[in-house]
């Protein structure tokens, strides 16, 4: 009889929660029309697509025509980096555009800025953060220079599990803004990956003060394939290809309604008062966890702030091991977990976060990251423990 598969790495996907799954049935059977003809089986298509942007805006609290939708989180911060580059080139008088970024932020984020900086289109400044994984306000606001276009932190990180002081970030980019040369036509434009923070964080977009926000459906137990972008009325961005005009021309090709539809229906369950009393239970669970690997394996370093952090987050470096074979071995038991980012695992080489916290290539290597979602029951937990405790030592006993 096969034995229980159990789950245990929800930052890098979560299933698709059965009232995402009714709601994209429809639109995977018959109401299968192109949102953009104007017969009435598209029609539908075109209704379903506009709820679901209403369903995003409600818990953004922002209007539905500032939600674009797009392939995923990828799509979004690319389209957020790059479309605001394009439009703010002919702007500058002097110099070239400058965007602040953390130094861990998300590979969606870093890959393209350091790739318009090699191509001599940019000027870039990496904030550095230490071992808490904190982005320090003040650094941000003193990295902000006069050809300064964007900046670019991400709410919440997607190994480590840290969250950042975007509302003080962003009250600092909103002074510096007002207080800017008149006339200058050049505003800071402030954006936030919020991907890993929707589940457990406020995304109001006032209270955080952001421009541009980016979610994706399959953290939030949507489908994948399908992300947003938050937009604030009066920023403008040009599109990266072209073709239709759909998505406010920012975004051209046909939509993919299903996906849309889950989306919309995930997200808005998010507002549910029964996600906050999950996330109470994630937070307890992921507590139990940390203790009982701390207490069962020795030299097993729990990584990142433990104030400010997700609630089903637990990283650890472990000496004397390497992460990717704890990943294998843990997978041949059933269980799954992750050294870091699902974007840069298969790489196998030492997460780009841990050595911007001042990590040695080798503490970075021993990297294991355990998260838990809703699905996760507290014996799934002792199981994993128990099943790591084991991989350990006998990883060590090789050694």
């Amino acid at each position: 009889m096969r034995k229980k598969f159990v789950y245990l790495d929800y930052a890098s996907s979560t299933s698709v929660d059965p009232l995402v799954l009714k709601a994209m049935l429809p639109f995977l059977k018959g109401e299968f029309g192109n949102p953009s003809s104007s017969h009435q089986s598209g029609q539908r298509a075109r209704g379903a697509v506009e709820k679901a942007r209403e369903q995003v805006a409600s818990f953004l609290g922002c209007s539905a025509d500032e939600i674009v939708f797009t392939s995923g989180a990828t799509e979004a911060n690319n389209l957020a980096i790059q479309g605001v580059l394009k439009t703010i080139n002919y702007k500058l008088r002097t110099g070239k555009p400058h965007i602040i970024i953390s130094s861990i932020e998300h590979e969606s984020v870093l890959a393209p800025v350091q790739e318009l900086e090699r191509q001599g289109r940019i000027e870039a400044t990496y904030i550095i953060v230490g071992k808490e994984g904190i982005v320090d306000p003040v650094d941000v606001e003193k990295a902000i220079k006069e050809n300064t276009v964007l900046v670019s932190i991400q709410y919440a990180n997607s190994e480590i599990g840290t969250i950042q002081p975007i509302a003080e970030i962003g009250k600092i980019i909103r002074k510096r803004n007002e207080s800017s040369v008149v006339g200058r036509g050049l505003s800071v434009i402030f954006h936030t990956d919020a991907v890993q923070a929707a589940p457990y964080l406020s995304c109001n977009i006032e209270k955080l003060g952001v421009d541009m926000l980016t979610l994706s459906s399959h953290k939030v137990y949507g489908p994948k394939g399908v992300g947003a972008l938050y937009i604030r009325k009066g920023v403008s961005l040009r599109p990266f290809f072209w073709g239709g005009g759909q998505e406010q021309d920012l975004r051209p090709g046909t939509e993919n309604v299903a996906g849309i539809v889950g989306m919309g229906k995930a997200v808005e369950q998010l507002s549910d008062p029964r996600a906050a009393v999950q996330t109470i239970r994630i937070r307890q669970l992921r507590d139990f966890l940390q203790k009982e690997v701390q207490k069962r394996i020795s030299k097993a370093l729990f990584t990142g702030s433990t104030t400010n952090r997700l609630p089903n987050n637990a990283h650890f470096l472990i000496e004397g091991v390497e992460g990717k074979d704890i990943v294998m071995l843990l997978d041949q038991k059933g269980i799954a977990v992750s050294t870091g980012s699902a974007c840069s695992e298969a790489a196998q080489e030492p997460s780009h976060v841990l050595l911007a916290m001042g990590y040695s290539r080798t503490e970075a290597l021993s990297a294991l990251r355990i998260t838990l979602g809703n699905p996760t029951k507290k014996e799934d937990v002792e199981k994993g423990v128990k099943a790591l405790q084991k991989v350990v030592e006998q990883l060590r006993i090789r050694r």
